[in-house]
């Protein structure tokens, strides 16, 4: 457990660098009228935060950075309630003072704000793409080797897709895999068939199927169909503008991240209400391992049944945009329940 003289001096220290992006020193700290120590006690404790694995030294003779573990103390220990700034209050307060005609405009509207108030980037999921699940799956065989796969959502959507079946395929061996994966798929909501199809269907697939690696690129690349009307981001290009972000390759790896609709939705979906804060390499995947990502769940009924959210760098105004994201929710619930009850 940290002291207490640690605790004040990594809190220094992260304010400092989230605002100046530059390593922070112990005189710059020792010069903070909320310290009260000298630059050689300041020193002393950076060093023993460092070898504790709270700060980092990017170069020698430099100042320290936080690392993701000074990070997740900072945002578990150290910001005791998030905050807003009273512009931030106003501004939201406004726009959810107007009247919107449908919920869709004002998830809109949400989204923008939320880039807007944060300069990073917002995401912001349709409660429509958390309820779908998949009701019942048809393969209809066509002239040659093509197939039409309806897919039927307990939501009352129909897609269908036209598919290349791969040499060698019966029609009975296709109402088997057509039954296979309705009785394994029924019911599982349609962000997480591709990786259901994985787990849940590929072994058994090989046990009767020859062709069992090419059927599964084939049904992989047809369950590719989260909608895109119900995923909108805001401020896609804000993380160019952070100074951390300025390797191309980087910036390249998040930019074709946000290009797929079904990561997008792994890593920003939540079924967990309140706000959830996953740090650098808390993110599941390596192109966000820079990032901090921050969640909040709006609600109907008192259920959560979608998710606006925050991608930015690790070095954030962790309870500046954890109140931002709380008040935009709250908001958002409301407004849903006002076209819900509206619609009855």
């Amino acid at each position: 457990m940290l002291t207490e003289r640690q605790q004040l001096i990594l809190h220094a220290i992260i304010d400092n660098y989230i605002r100046s992006a530059e390593p922070v020193g112990s005189r710059t700290i020792s010069k903070r009228e909320d310290i009260g120590y000298s630059s050689a006690t300041i020193r002393n404790e950076m060093a023993d935060l460092e070898e504790l694995g709270y700060l980092e030294q990017p170069h020698t003779s430099a100042g320290r950075i936080p690392s993701n573990k000074g990070y997740r103390f900072y945002v578990d220990q150290l910001v005791h309630m998030p905050f807003m700034r009273a512009e931030d209050t106003t501004q939201i307060r406004k726009m959810f003072a107007e009247r919107f005609y449908e919920f869709e405009q004002a998830v809109n509207q949400t989204a923008a704000m939320l880039s807007s108030l944060t300069n990073y980037t917002s995401i912001v999921l349709g409660h429509e793409i958390k309820k779908a699940r998949l009701k019942a799956l048809q393969m209809i065989p066509l002239s040659g080797q093509s197939a039409v796969v309806i897919v039927v959502t307990d939501t009352g959507k129909v897609e269908n897709k036209t598919i290349t079946i791969p040499d060698g395929i019966s029609v009975g061996e296709i109402e088997r895999l057509v039954n296979l994966l309705n009785s394994k798929l029924a019911g599982i909501p349609m962000v997480d068939l591709r990786r259901q199809l994985n787990s849940e269907v590929s072994k058994e697939l090989g046990r009767y199927l020859q062709q069992y690696e090419q059927v599964m690129a084939v049904l992989e690349d047809t369950f590719i169909q989260t909608p895109d009307e119900h995923v909108i981001m805001k401020g896609t290009t804000n993380i160019m503008m952070q100074p951390e972000f300025r390797d191309v390759d980087k910036v390249r790896d998040i930019l074709e991240l946000f290009e797929q609709n079904d990561m997008v939705v792994r890593l920003f979906g939540s079924n967990e209400s309140g706000i959830q804060v996953r740090i650098g390499t808390e993110n599941a995947e390596r192109a966000v391992s820079n990032c901090s990502i921050i969640t909040a769940t709006y609600h109907l009924d008192g259920q959560p049944v979608g998710t606006l959210g925050i991608l930015g760098p690790t070095r954030m105004e962790y309870g500046r945009v954890m109140g931002i994201l709380d008040e935009l929710a709250g908001n958002l619930t409301r407004a849903l329940e006002r076209q819900y009850r509206a619609d009855k």
